[in-house]
């Protein structure tokens, strides 16, 4: 089954409008797509909902116009540091993008140069930056226990262009030791494609290492693209479903008639 359930409009820091995206959508084969716009934070407007209304109203009147070809949801993608009311959406996707230092709040995940002022509030030391950034967003996935976890390492998003996380054993350590916490919460973790889509990346989120921890686990994943754009909504699945194939994944979860269920990969 084709479907997406990371996907940002123009409502956020998407590039195209709810319609674009459905109507991509359907040219694309889809049988699901779940909008995912980024929930308000009042301390950074840069990337966040403003008009929370307005989206939502906009997604109920694409649903009226095309819900009889597709089927269209209404979700959010809430930071750890600023949850959503719960009854205005149809799933909760819970990621988090930044850093709380003295009461400051440093986004990882916009830029290289953002990155690297978040690793010199700790001085380069990445393995504690490690512990804090995943024992706070564990301690919101276990408190508010959103339906689907969000890119669960994003912190190594510019890996693959400046080696910060990765190379280092202690950093992949504590990156597993929170994983198998975050599990508690009975999250989806998100296969997440968005990275690749913009160039920042060759493989997605989670790092292979933490897939095949997931797999002995257990846990569910579910493939995402988190689509900026509507020409973007299924950026690299083939490979990514090959990837999870490859780690023994079988299935992945989809939500489908208004309940997340299992679909063959």
């Amino acid at each position: 089954m084709l479907a997406n359930y990371h996907t940002h409009t123009t409502f956020c820091d998407g590039k195209s409008t709810v319609e674009e995206v459905v109507l991509s959508a359907l040219e694309k084969g889809f049988a699901a797509i779940g909008f995912s716009g980024h929930g308000y934070t009042p301390f950074d407007f840069t990337y966040c909902m403003k008009d929370t209304d307005g989206y939502l109203a906009e997604i109920r009147r694409v649903k009226e116009k095309y819900g009889k070809e597709i089927e269209i949801y209404a979700g959010v993608e809430e930071d750890a540091s600023y949850p959503q009311p719960r009854g205005l959406f149809d799933y909760v996707l819970g990621s988090s993008h930044y850093f709380c230092v003295q009461k400051q709040y440093f986004p990882i995940d916009s830029s290289i140069e953002c990155l690297n002022k978040c690793v010199s509030l700790y001085g380069g030391d990445t393995v504690r930056m490690a512990e804090d950034y995943y024992s706070s967003f564990c301690t919101y996935l276990n408190r508010y226990r959103p339906d689907v976890i969000g890119h669960f390492d994003l912190l190594t998003k510019f890996d693959e262009q400046s080696p910060r996380f990765l190379p280092d054993p202690a950093y992949r350590a504590v990156a597993k030791k929170y994983l198998l916490e975050a599990m508690r919460c009975g999250g989806i973790f998100e296969v997440n494609t968005g990275a690749i889509s913009r160039g920042y990346r060759t493989m997605p989120y989670p790092h292979e290492e933490l897939l095949h921890v997931l797999k002995k686990e257990g846990a569910r994943v579910m493939l995402t693209s988190d689509s900026h754009h509507a020409g973007t909504l299924d950026c690299a699945f083939d490979e990514a479903r090959a990837f999870l194939r490859e780690i023994g994944f079988r299935t992945a979860t989809v939500l489908y008639r208004g309940e997340f269920v299992e679909d063959t990969l």
